[in-house]
């Protein structure tokens, strides 16, 4: 799936895995996320869909934003 503004309009927060996804988050999209903090995880891209190396990664890097309860 493709980021368009309109997913980026409701969002708090935005978490990407790489700098270069919130550099270009920020080209494309400056007036859809313009307030909202952008983190970045500092997870490679590089991980087949539903990983289970890469679900373990989110759960830790997001703990601390999100709380272990929620995850």
């Amino acid at each position: 799936m493709r980021v368009t503004a309109g997913h980026l309009g409701w969002a708090d927060v935005i978490f990407v895995m790489e700098k270069r996804h919130a550099d270009r988050l920020r080209e494309k999209f400056a007036a859809a996320i313009a307030g909202k903090p952008v983190i970045c995880l500092r997870i490679p891209d590089k991980f087949q869909f539903l990983d289970r190396i890469l679900l373990d990664l989110l759960r830790e890097r997001l703990r601390d934003h999100l709380g272990a309860e929620a995850l």
